[in-house]
């Protein structure tokens, strides 16, 4: 049974072209996007609507609240775990969704890396929001060259990961990354990986699609979704 994985930039109909294997094919939807993980980020995140997921239903999405973290090592753990579940079933399982950190991780697997530490992930996101992410890229580099080597400085997600992992076991982020081996999905899974991209005609029917999809954003409530969201004391502004 083989492991079906939908990618493609913003817009591009990733959710278009997952519904239409679902209407062919016995298959498993798994989300693979980011923000959809959490609970009331549905608009930004362009979240499938409601009736389609009772008809289609999608795992892993809604599965967080804004405040909890969730990690790329998060999603391998729970795609893996809904992938075994389609397997089981008969099901071809469809993972759907323009992450790409979440598609190499699950594709290519992760080494072992401690978990999140609130604390310290906060103090660093502190940190960034009075100095800039640039600023603390160059204190990685500082104690860990190799791996700011392959971070851009405004990538703040992965210099933060690699500071806090720093900061918490004292040992930089890329002797994690050298030590560990890595497991590819079809070792830890079995079966084939078949990768699909769904690529628009051109980038000019991109930008129009991601117009169009913005303007239908606020008029569907974006702006008041993001003020709910600001005005929670337990959310960063970031």
């Amino acid at each position: 049974m083989p492991i079906v994985m939908l990618l493609g930039p913003t817009a591009a109909g990733k959710t278009d072209a997952a519904i239409a294997l679902a209407e062919r094919l016995d298959c498993h939807l798994i989300n693979m996007d980011s923000t959809q993980v959490y609970r009331g980020l549905d608009i930004g995140s362009a979240k499938p609507p409601r009736w389609l997921l009772a008809r289609h239903p999608h795992a892993l999405i809604d599965i967080r609240d804004p405040a909890e973290p969730y990690t790329a090592a998060d999603f391998v753990t729970d795609a893996d775990r809904e992938v075994r579940v389609a397997l089981a079933a008969g099901k071809t399982p469809v993972l759907v969704g323009g992450t790409m950190l979440y598609a190499r991780a699950f594709r290519d697997g992760l080494a072992a890396l401690p978990r999140a530490n609130p604390e310290v992930r906060s103090a660093i996101e502190a940190e960034a929001e009075s100095q800039g992410w640039p600023k603390l890229h160059a204190r990685l580099a500082k104690v860990d060259p190799v791996a700011a080597a392959g971070i851009h400085p405004h990538n703040g997600v992965r210099v933060q990961r690699a500071l806090e992992v720093f900061e918490t076991t004292g040992r930089p982020i890329s002797d994690y990354w050298k030590a560990q081996k890595q497991s590819p999905a079809t070792e830890r899974l079995g079966g084939r990986l078949l990768e699909f991209a769904v690529i628009p005609e051109d980038r000019a029917t991109l930008h129009h699609r991601i117009e169009a999809r913005f303007d239908a954003m606020l008029r569907a409530g974006f702006a008041e979704e993001v003020q709910r969201l600001r005005q929670r004391p337990d959310l960063s502004p970031r």
